[in-house]
């Protein structure tokens, strides 16, 4: 992602992804297989691209602001809610009221749309798991921090329409064993590892299908300690922080010497996951939110926001499944 710059031993879930938790920074915790948690994804979209609005909405012409009247906690104010800490390129320098990195600016953009600007938006932290398995949902208006759309979790809490769709990809060391890796297939025999609860590691129980148990972790921090003290062959994530942590460096909280062998196309099920705005079950927010959103995509202004944080970020080889 395009984001800021933070220590490897920082580094979290941003950089996640999609997706992991980025609070915990504790060793494996487990080799067994994550729960299932099928993407939503639209078949055939590109990383990057926002599919879609809720049916009955006509984008571009809602009126997000009146909609969200009387619909927030407070009155008159917006409470958002990102990871503890947040990365780049979600976040920048961890300081998501600046509106700057992609998640930052997509939400800001959002509360304008519904009419928070300015002091009436602020902002609260949250972990990823806890989140997404429905607790604690109570404490904001909308929370965002590479939270995939899945049928699972749409058990338990309401999300928006995408704002982003990443794929999956691969990440490991320059002349490591990954470095042959010319196929889905080639990873079988590796010992593979991705952040718990992340449909990264779905990806690898479900579709990748290794030799060797994953290893689950807390969070995409652990996964990249591991894989520098060799734990593992190769590191399972979304496609914006593969490719970060491959080019920013260890000062900025990326991983020397490490190289993003390649995303998975739709053909080898290696659509990434779709992400969209969290908020407690049923919130009526939601349809603001998705007006909000329509009007963003259809103003170009989304798109805009997408390629400035994300735009370097989007590109690496396909594998295919053989």
């Amino acid at each position: 992602m395009k984001r800021q710059i933070f220590a490897v031993a920082v580094l979290s879930a941003v950089l996640l992804a999609a997706c992991g938790s980025d609070t915990k920074s504790t060793s494996p915790t487990s080799t067994s297989p994550a729960t299932t948690l099928p993407s939503t994804t639209t078949p055939g979209t590109t990383p990057g691209t926002t599919p879609g609005t809720t049916p009955g909405t006509t984008p571009g012409t809602g009126d997000a602001k009146a909609c969200a009247s009387g619909k927030t906690l407070t009155a008159g104010a917006l409470v958002i809610a990102t990871g503890n800490p947040a990365y780049p390129p979600y976040v920048i320098d961890d300081k998501p009221e600046t509106g700057q990195g992609f998640e930052a600016a997509v939400a800001l953009a959002v509360a304008k749309q519904m009419g928070f600007e300015g002091t009436a938006v602020t902002w609260t932290r949250t972990d990823f798991d806890s989140i997404a398995a429905g607790s604690g949902t109570d404490t904001f208006d909308f929370n965002l921090q590479q939270f995939s759309i899945t049928a699972d979790r749409e058990k338990v809490v309401s999300f928006s329409d995408p704002y982003y769709t990443s794929n999956e990809a691969v990440l490991g060391f320059t002349d490591g064993p990954g470095k042959n890796v010319k196929t889905l297939a080639d990873l079988k025999k590796l010992k593979l590892g991705a952040a718990a609860g992340t449909t990264s590691l779905q990806f690898i129980t479900d579709v990748i299908k290794p030799d060797q148990a994953p290893f689950a972790f807390n969070s995409n921090a652990d996964a990249a300690t591991a894989l520098s003290n060799n734990q593992i062959d190769a590191i399972i994530s979304d496609l914006p922080t593969a490719l970060y942590w491959s080019s920013a460096g260890t000062a900025n909280g990326g991983i020397d010497n490490t190289k993003v062998f390649g995303q998975f196309p739709v053909s080898a099920g290696g659509a990434g996951a779709a992400w969209g705005l969290l908020f407690k079950k049923d919130n009526p927010l939601v349809a603001c939110a998705n007006i909000a959103l329509a009007n963003l995509k259809a103003s170009g202004e989304l798109d805009a926001i997408t390629q400035k944080w994300m735009g370097d970020y989007n590109n690496a080889p396909m594998l295919p499944a053989s």
